[in-house]
């Protein structure tokens, strides 16, 4: 690595916007991952929720990515992005901010939640589309890698602590409370954004094509690269099957293993810190094993710590099989992302950042309300423990995708368009 470039990732947190960027992430996401237990808690104990209705309300929070999520990516790449950002924030702010006055007031029920659910997960499509759009214009190229490792590290941080605070929090105060601390969250967050000096300027309304043809590029950017196309099918293939489970781990943890909310909090924080490591060693991963093939390799490493969720409380302990499934995954889960979202972020054009990155999560966040849905229904027919055996097989069948192509044997992975064409 070159002086300079050692310099410029070390000065990444003495430039103002990229610090706000960090700072508005880092408040939200510790005050999400309070609500992350606290809602399906919230869910399952105060209203008496069956897996049919914990599918529903994971499916209510991520239907805005099939609904409207292509046209999504198109809208954000005409707007100011951090007015966007803003509105994201306070849209959340609000809506989770009705929960806890709605339990106060003695009218809370599971439509309410539904309801908010289906917004906070529309804003936060917003939030996310733009997001990842907006770090490329924050820093220099060669810093958009490290950026996101930066960013995912806080993340990873949060799903350390926020767990287990959040535990401790419905614990001492209830679930209400503890939500109404991730509404607050989101306002500190929106206080960041609005400190970010950049200006971005959407394109005229003159140079403005139709909605259609927009959405039509960035699907065609997608699917037109060998290489980001097999990394987007593995990612959806893998998120449709582990929202099935994942939607009622909550309501597994509390009925069938018997762990409370203080050791399900605990477990899922001490679990998380894979993902702190993951961040902090994936510069050193691509380094020696190369940034191609970190994909593929990451990939296998689901299938044993997936496993473990479906053999806990038969012949592992319920909190040891809990903390490591978690502990595992977070590492390969956040090697494989910072890995990929800095390819792809790097390959895109500017100007189609916002379609690229909104068609992709369309096609791998879109399959999870459909995911959670399923893993409701089949909860209620075949019993949660099968839900995740279940999503073990989709694991194999999401990381065939990747294992069995080229990035396997690909060391480095292209940084232009032209290489890339006809991988």
């Amino acid at each position: 690595m070159s002086l300079t470039s050692a310099t410029r990732r070390a000065s990444l947190f003495r430039q103002h916007d990229f610090r706000q960027l960090f700072l508005a992430d880092a408040i939200s996401q510790v005050g999400t991952q309070l609500s992350v237990l606290a809602l399906p808690v919230l869910a399952v104990k105060v209203l008496g929720a069956s897996a049919f209705e914990m599918g529903l309300l994971a499916t209510c929070e991520f239907l805005a990515f099939l609904v409207i999520g292509l046209p999504a990516g198109a809208w954000v790449d005409r707007w100011r992005k951090q007015r966007v950002l803003v509105a994201a924030d306070v849209t959340r702010a609000l809506a989770l901010g009705s929960l806890p006055l709605a339990w106060w007031a003695g009218v809370l029920t599971l439509p309410q939640m539904f309801v908010v659910a289906l917004v906070v997960g529309t804003a936060t499509l917003f939030f996310d589309v733009t997001y990842q759009s907006y770090l490329p214009d924050l820093v220099e190229p060669d810093d958009i890698g490290p950026g996101n490792a930066r960013l995912q590290a806080v993340q990873s941080v949060a799903q350390i602590g926020g767990p287990g605070l959040g535990g401790l929090l419905i614990r001492a105060v209830g679930a209400p409370v503890t939500v109404a601390v991730d509404a607050v969250s989101f306002l500190g967050s929106a206080l960041f954004v609005r400190r970010i000096r950049h200006v971005d300027t959407p394109p005229p309304r003159a140079d403005r094509r139709p909605l259609v043809v927009e959405v039509r590029e960035g699907l065609a950017f997608v699917f037109s690269h060998p290489l980001l196309w097999r990394i987007t099918a593995c990612t959806s293939t893998s998120n449709l099957f582990s929202s099935m489970s994942g939607a009622l781990l909550v309501l597994f943890c509390l009925r069938e293993l018997d762990l409370d909310e203080g050791h399900i909090g605990l477990a899922m924080g001490l679990g998380a810190a894979g993902g702190l490591l993951g961040a902090l060693a994936t510069p050193t991963i691509n380094r020696v094993v190369g940034e191609g093939r970190t994909i593929p390799l990451s990939t296998l490493f689901w299938l044993p710590a997936g496993a473990l969720m479906p053999l806990a409380g038969t012949v592992i302990p319920p909190m040891v099989a809990l903390t490591l499934s978690s502990l595992v995954l977070t590492f390969v889960v956040v090697v494989y992302n910072v890995t990929q979202v800095s390819f792809r972020q790097r390959l895109c054009p500017r100007p189609l950042l916002g379609r690229m990155n909104a068609s992709i999560r369309f096609l791998v966040w879109g399959v999870m309300p459909v995911g959670a849905f399923v893993g409701g229904v089949l909860g209620e027919a075949v019993g949660v423990r099968a839900v995740f055996w279940i999503s073990l097989a989709g694991s194999a069948l999401s990381a065939a995708i990747v294992v069995f192509s080229p990035l396997m044997g690909m060391r480095d992975l292209p940084r232009e368009l032209d290489r890339l064409s006809g991988t």
